[in-house]
């Protein structure tokens, strides 16, 4: 009787560490998922920013060409 009660004690104990660890894998997809989406404004940001650069370059070496 001691042995099954001890396998369903340990049962139940993997079980609330996998949960444990279900949460926390949980938690860090969630983190790293706001930081992508952070990176992907400013990576959009930038490429608005060297998009304006680049026709002003264009303008201003359109005026220079003979």
């Amino acid at each position: 009787m001691l042995w099954p009660m001890f396998a369903i004690a340990l049962g139940f104990l993997g079980l609330a560490v996998l949960a444990v660890l279900a949460v926390r894998v949980y938690l860090e997809v969630r983190r790293l998922a706001s930081q992508v989406a952070q990176a992907s404004r400013r990576i959009t940001d930038a490429s608005a920013d060297l998009e304006r650069a680049a026709v002003d370059l264009a303008r201003a070496g359109h005026g220079v060409r003979p």
